[in-house]
């Protein structure tokens, strides 16, 4: 086509010439419309590639740097072109460049890469030696790819075209293409052409200059391309940035297609650059308000709350409060009454629940929530509900070395010890006599509120023989006893089996005293000295008061030793607190 146009203007200009009997305006007109023909079919492909041009930068414009390459029309690149985008570059800097088209404003587009337009057989052949771009035009669609004259005709593959789809490719007919020579042929003519190749080297080129001016901290327009569970990847301009789940908003986002979508367009923050990898992180959370920078104004310890559980774990709950803001219900701040294994076992993601603020902690950005003190404690009441003195009767909830936990009611526990299981044996350990879940009466023997806490005793509530003794007997009866135990002050006496009473030595030796006092009577289980009575002290006792006459009578008052038995009188009996005082009988 070049050629043939090209003979066609010199027979014009020729003819032009040879007819000097022509108006000069006829041939002004006419030499007009050639020069006009001339520069529409000729000028946009002689001057394209023909070969590699020295640009002078004259001026740049946000997207574009403008160069003056000697032709009536300025050349524009693309800012990415250059290093850093163009950042260091000014007017007056010069470029070497090659033009491969024109664009839709009649600028030259031109390129940084050596772009040549052989005219025969051996530039071909140093444009494939050197792996040099060549500027060529799609002549035809044919079968497999397009014929593109390159100076010959060449086969271009549609696989290599740059097209997607057969409509793009037949587009390409009759436009400008750069390609680079791939097979060349000299014998049998055949030369094939690669455009594929070149758009990917100027791809490479750009998005290189395109990451190189990027920087932590800028703020760039970006385009969502791909959603994956742990994040969104940003088209930022043929440079991808990973815009991470956890960046992408204050509040807890699960799925990042719960707020993007494919196709979004957004602004996004680079947060991290790794020159090695090329690899971007965005964050788009960090162009928003910062939440925690007044929540501290708004959150106070004691206020009410509502709020959303956005996820469990095992030591408790997070519940988000506000966008970007979230406390922690601990699990022992759930239930009074309740003993939780999980926070799952009362909550689920999602449940809307109310709660207390306990402390509120900014420069740790913690919040912790009570759940429980939304509810009535029931310690509040407890003196009153169980008054000491008062019985019980509840389930065994827990055993332990030194007791077991009784449960009084949901939030209230209270504690049988070991020593107050049993009055007529000896416990080692509550689960030798008791079960978890079992049912059991107690009586309430003290409660302290402060430390929580409430002493319980089964014994209390089972009759024992110094209660049936106490309750056979008055103050004033005349008994027998043995004495067990002698110290300087008291004498314990043994009324019967587990019966224990006290007396004063002094008055036991028959001095002038004080009535007697009671000390506390033993249990059975064991603590009396086992001493042997002496029987024969107690035979002539017998004897003598049978016979109307009394060793002490005669002698005076026997002294005083383990093992004797002597007549007593009751001074003083206690039922509740199961006392007994005697005197000598």
């Amino acid at each position: 086509m070049t050629n043939d146009a090209h003979n066609t203007t010199g027979n014009s200009l020729s003819k032009s010439a040879a007819t000097p009997s022509d108006s000069v305006e006829e041939s002004t007109e006419s030499f007009a419309d050639l020069l006009s023909a001339f520069e529409k079919s000729h000028t946009h492909k002689a001057q394209t590639g023909a070969r590699q041009l020295q640009g002078t930068v004259v001026s740049l414009s946000a997207e574009q740097v403008f160069l003056d390459i000697g032709y009536k029309t300025e050349g524009v690149l693309p800012r990415s072109a250059f290093d850093r985008n163009a950042e260091n570059v000014k007017p007056g800097d010069t470029v070497p460049v090659s033009v491969t088209g024109r664009d839709e404003e009649h600028y030259y587009q031109l390129s940084r890469f050596k772009v040549a337009q052989p005219r025969d057989w051996s530039a071909l052949e140093a444009a494939f030696a050197e792996k040099t771009a060549v500027v060529g035009t799609v002549t035809a669609l044919v079968k497999g790819g397009l014929n593109v004259d390159v100076g010959v005709r060449a086969f271009m593959p549609a696989s290599r075209s740059g097209t997607r789809d057969a409509v793009e490719l037949e587009k390409l007919v009759g436009t400008e293409i750069t390609c680079r020579i791939t097979k060349l042929d000299v014998t049998d003519e055949n030369v094939v052409v690669d455009r594929r190749v070149v758009l990917e080297e100027q791809a490479r080129a750009a998005q290189q200059g395109h990451f190189e001016a990027m920087k932590p901290g800028d703020v760039l327009a970006g385009t969502v391309r791909t959603l994956m569970p742990y994040g969104a990847f940003i088209d930022l301009g043929g440079v991808d940035g990973l815009l991470h789940v956890s960046d992408i908003a204050h509040s807890r986002v699960t799925k990042p297609e719960d707020v993007l979508t494919v196709g979004q367009q957004l602004q996004v923050k680079i947060l991290k650059i790794d020159p090695e990898s090329k690899k971007l992180s965005l964050g788009l959370k960090q162009l928003q308000a910062e939440p925690w920078e007044k929540a501290p104004e708004r959150l106070l310890a004691g206020q009410r709350i509502t709020g959303t559980v956005t996820r469990l774990a095992d030591f408790g709950a997070f519940v988000e409060i506000e966008p970007g803001v979230e406390g922690l219900i601990h699990i022992s701040e759930m239930s009074y009454g309740k003993k939780l294994r999980h926070p799952g076992d009362i909550l689920k993601q999602g449940d809307r629940v109310d709660a207390v603020i306990l402390s509120v902690k900014p420069e740790e950005r913690r919040i912790a929530l009570g759940l429980k003190q939304t509810l009535t404690d029931p310690w509040f009441n407890a003196p009153q509900k169980f008054p000491v003195g008062s019985q019980i009767e509840g389930p065994v909830t827990k055993l332990m070395n030194f007791g077991a936990f009784v449960q009084l009611e949901d939030g209230i526990e209270g504690l049988i010890h070991v020593s107050e299981i049993s009055a007529d044996k000896r416990i080692n350990h509550p689960q030798d006599v008791l079960r978890a879940g079992q049912v059991v009466k107690a009586q309430i023997l003290a409660i302290d509120t402060g430390k929580r806490q409430i002493k319980l005793s089964m014994k209390q509530l089972v009759p024992t023989s110094i209660d049936e003794y106490i309750a056979e007997h008055n103050v004033g009866d005349q008994v027998s006893g043995r004495v067990v135990e002698q110290s300087p002050t008291l004498i314990h006496i043994e009324l019967g089996e587990g019966i224990r009473a006290t007396c004063r030595t002094g008055v036991f030796a028959g001095l002038s005293g004080t009535p007697t006092r009671a000390a506390e009577p033993e249990a059975q289980s064991g603590a009396a000295v086992a001493a042997k009575p002496d029987l024969s002290s107690l035979s002539s006792l017998l004897k003598a008061r049978w016979q109307g006459s009394s060793p002490a009578a005669s002698s005076g008052p026997e002294p005083v030793s383990a093992g004797q038995i002597r007549a007593f009188k009751i001074t003083k009996l206690d039922a509740e607190t199961k006392k007994i005082e005697v005197e000598l009988g």
